[in-house]
């Protein structure tokens, strides 16, 4: 069989087989996402805000563009998930009715929001919720989680506008208020390292409420959980605070639309990994991210990730070099279908081509030997070139050690034949 022959009858059929099965496997992949996402905050000025700009800076690296979006807080988050305008939203937990909002997904906790609830100090303490009778209280923001668990507890307490002033309005202004007198009590849900926490702890005119009955809160909320804030955590120097606090807890949940591309939904994770691991005042080491304390179904991605990690592909390479190759994935089974008999076919022509190497001189050896030749001079004309092609396949053939049998076999034959016209001459 020809060179020829062998690539046609065995080679051309199976890469034409190859080319169709990857065009046809290729129109059921799922297309590479766009690299974008959009992120639901909060206030410029609030820890959901800053965190988002760390996940901007390490997508960003991953090739990957996080838009930011300032909002009023949890509430409008929700909003703005349910109607598809953002990717990904910060939801304080407990604020979630999963009933209502059937169309998102959770993907992680990230860490614990301490809800604060600082008061004017009047030269009295103030123990339960129930004391706020007739105080100005301020909630937070509309549509913000703040607002959202400070009415929940503040009426599960008789607290209402009928017996007390409730005011909405933002955290720096609340503070400031606060100090001035303005108001005599400020419910906030933030960081401990956030500097209106900081500045009210650190003023010797406030008081942060140490909460009693935080079992029956948690029992009752299940959202919630209770934390002790210890004498000297924040500052030790000013000791701040400056005894044990008796605090309760939600969570920050990062939360999806349903439908959000899982390889987006991966990296994502990847980085807010990074973010978050880290101990602080309340948190354990890589105690975040976590599947606890989430409100809604769990997004089916972020299971897999968060409980098995990297996978062995991402381990080797760099994520999206690994996506594609996953992606890919629907075509090993075809492509070594078709492998195995192309490698068949490869085989023969393999032999061929070095066979024939051998053969070539063959052809030329059984021309010299099957001459006419009759004349002294003829018979030492072919001796010639006899000796010339031996130099020839000296100089120019190589070939494998599993074919030297033959190369050697050639060398003999015109040796020989060599011999024979040497003794008709």
């Amino acid at each position: 069989m020809s060179v020829m022959q062998v690539i046609f009858r065995v080679i051309f059929p199976i890469l034409l087989s190859l080319v169709a099965v990857f065009y046809i496997v290729f129109l059921f992949i799922e297309p590479a996402p766009k690299k974008e996402l959009t992120i639901a905050t909060s206030s410029k000025d609030s820890t959901y805000y800053t965190t988002a700009l760390k996940y901007q800076a390490l997508l960003a690296k991953q090739n990957v563009k996080l838009h930011i979006l300032e909002t009023s807080g949890s509430v409008e988050n929700l909003d703005l998930l349910n109607s598809q305008k953002a990717d990904i939203a910060f939801v304080q937990a407990g604020i979630i009715d999963a009933n209502d909002n059937v169309e998102v997904e959770s993907l992680a906790s990230v860490h614990y929001e301490p809800l604060w609830i600082f008061y004017k100090n009047q030269g009295y303490e103030i123990e339960y919720l129930v004391e706020l009778i007739n105080k100005k209280i301020s909630i937070g923001v509309i549509g913000s989680g703040t607002q959202y668990l400070a009415i929940q507890m503040l009426v599960d307490n008789g607290i209402t506008t009928d017996n007390a002033s409730l005011v909405m309005d933002s955290p720096t202004s609340s503070k400031d208020k606060l100090i001035k007198g303005e108001i005599d009590v400020m419910f906030l849900v933030s960081s401990p390292s956030s500097p209106t926490v900081v500045e009210l702890l650190s003023d010797p005119t406030i008081e942060l409420l140490n909460v009693k009955r935080v079992k029956a809160y948690n029992q009752k909320y299940k959202f919630l959980s209770p934390l002790v804030l210890h004498e000297g955590t924040i500052d030790l120097y000013k000791n701040l605070p400056s005894e044990n606090k008796n605090m309760l807890s939600t969570t920050a949940n990062l939360v999806c639309k349903k439908g959000l591309n899982e390889e987006l939904i991966r990296i994502f994770l990847k980085q807010i990994k990074l973010v978050h691991k880290e101990q602080s005042i309340f948190e354990a080491q890589n105690q975040f991210p976590s599947l606890e304390y989430l409100d809604t179904e769990i997004n089916e991605e972020a299971q897999n990730y968060l409980t098995k990690g990297d996978s062995w592909l991402e381990s080797i390479f760099p994520f999206w070099i690994a996506s594609q190759i996953d992606r890919l994935k629907l075509l090993l089974i075809p492509l070594l279908t078709l492998l195995f008999p192309l490698f068949k076919g490869v085989l023969p022509l393999y032999r061929w081509t070095i066979r024939s190497k051998i053969y070539k001189w063959y052809k030329r050896l059984d021309d010299l030997e099957n001459s006419k030749a009759s004349t002294r001079e003829e018979l030492e004309e072919n001796m010639k070139k006899l000796a010339d092609l031996k130099l020839e396949v000296q100089a120019q053939t190589k070939v494998p050690l599993s074919y030297k049998g033959e190369y050697y076999n050639l060398l003999l034959h015109i040796d020989l034949v060599s011999k024979e016209l040497s003794i008709k001459a």
